[in-house]
């Protein structure tokens, strides 16, 4: 049986799950309209794909039409964080279920409205969380699941962007907090749900501490950084936290050419002013069986990666992954050339610095220790993603490490970097079930109340 499908939201998170149903799930799965407030996104999505010729393309204010008319069953949310909830409750409501991509909200009040609309419907919300399906990140739950560091007592978690993608939050929309609820929601949301699923737990209190103290304009004039202009599409030189959307076919189509419609810019300033999100962020979160998580976050770093330690009572297992190990600027020759200044090349080990890969190790007490082989597949995230969209698509398969996401995980995901906000704004400790207000225990024994 073929499911119907629509999409709301064309830019670039889109094309994962509109390659998904063009390709390999094109059995099962069809896409029956697009709906974007950007004509020009969606005819690029539309023309790149011969078996999307027919596709609808609509408006977003036509959502419930379009499930009715078009008999849609499934509708895939990629909008704006901030437009989540709206279109998640829209199309709940007009009879379809949906596929929201993280973070499925940005904040307390929008989350209950989600929740209102799935008891008031019956219908469901997946929240597709791809790092859980990355084999390195189901190693360690491999690990933790098998009980031989014992039980977990505590996480450290530190997560750094370097200076190409991290630098990418501030230049776009989500460098307002009110459109992506800071990266405490919109990134963390991924992080925030490994240490969910790594350790089968519900987070219960957050403390939290952050701000913008390398982007922007106020950070960057406290270190002389000279100012860039206010876009990073021109001609002449380069600097190397500029963005030339004419650099890439797809960015220039999805982006450049669009903007006509609607004024979206896409390769704005680091070092406007005006952002309000925060590019240091850290929070020690408490969670109901006792665990306790210290997280941190950067986002201008010179390499790519992430580090998690995990403590139990029988031993400690160490995972660390580096994505890119350094961002290099083009050389002086390139520098007129229309090409991407955050092109980047990856260190060899020969050269004697940090070398691009993953190792898990994993030691109990009064034992050596023994590193656990991670076999990657092919594709996005070490071959994840592709058994994500099998998950999506043609349903979750009996899995023992339980990788499949429903609408509860994504409020526990979310629930950290809200309460995280809440923190941020009052310096105090913050209750995350009383911040919240939706149910997040999905079993009674998780229902008490924090180890103090």
């Amino acid at each position: 049986m073929t499911t119907r499908y629509a999409l709301i939201g064309s830019g670039h998170r889109a094309q994962m799950y509109l390659d998904a149903i063009a390709g390999p799930h094109a059995d099962v799965a069809q896409l029956v309209a697009m709906l974007d407030v950007n004509p020009a996104r969606l005819a690029f999505h539309r023309d790149r794909v011969p078996a999307f010729a027919d596709v609808l393309l609509e408006s977003p204010d036509r959502l419930e039409q379009v499930i009715a008319e078009q008999r849609v069953d499934r509708v895939i949310v990629t909008s704006m964080d901030r437009l989540h909830a709206e279109h998640v409750v829209r199309a709940l409501d007009a009879g379809a279920d949906v596929v929201v991509e993280k973070p499925l909200t940005i904040d307390a009040d929008s989350a209950r409205r989600i929740q209102d609309a799935i008891d008031r419907t019956g219908r469901s919300v997946v929240v597709t969380f791809n790092y859980r399906y990355s084999p390195r990140n189901t190693a360690l739950k491999e690990v933790i699941a098998s009980g031989e560091i014992g039980e977990v007592v505590s996480v450290v978690f530190e997560w750094v962007l370097d200076t190409q993608h991290g630098a990418d939050y501030f230049r776009r929309w989500h460098r307002e907090k009110a459109n992506s609820g800071g990266l405490f929601v919109h990134k963390a949301a991924h992080h925030f749900d490994l240490v969910n699923w790594w350790i089968d737990d519900v987070p219960a209190r957050v403390y939290a501490r952050g701000g913008l103290r390398f982007y922007g304009e106020d950070a960057a004039a406290r270190r002389g950084q000279a100012a860039l202009p206010g876009r990073g599409t021109h001609d002449g030189p380069h600097d190397p936290f500029e963005l030339d959307l004419r650099s890439d076919e797809r960015l220039e189509a999805l982006y450049l050419e669009a903007e006509k419609h609607d004024g979206y810019l896409r390769d704005r300033s680091v070092f406007d002013p005006g952002i309000t999100i925060e590019d240091n962020l850290t929070a020690i979160v408490d969670y109901a069986r006792g665990p306790v998580l210290t997280y941190a976050l950067n986002a201008h770093s010179p390499w790519e990666g992430y580090r998690v330690a995990v403590n139990g009572t029988a031993g400690r297992a160490e995972l660390e992954v580096v994505e890119r190990a350094e961002v290099v600027p083009p050389t002086a020759e390139d520098a007129s050339a229309h090409v991407d200044p955050s092109a980047v090349a990856v260190t060899t080990a020969d050269a004697g610095v940090r070398e691009r890969g993953e190792h898990l190790v994993v030691q109990r007490h009064f034992a050596p220790a023994r590193e656990v082989e991670i076999r990657a597949g092919e594709g996005g995230h070490g071959g994840g993603d592709a058994l994500l969209l099998r998950d999506v698509f043609l349903g979750p398969d009996e899995d023992a490490l339980g990788r499949a996401s429903d609408h509860v995980d994504g409020m526990r995901a979310i629930a950290v970097g809200i309460s995280g906000n809440v923190s941020l704004a009052t310096g105090a400790p913050v209750d995350v079930a009383e911040t919240m207000g939706v149910p997040l225990a999905a079993r009674e024994d998780l229902a008490g109340a924090v180890r103090r």
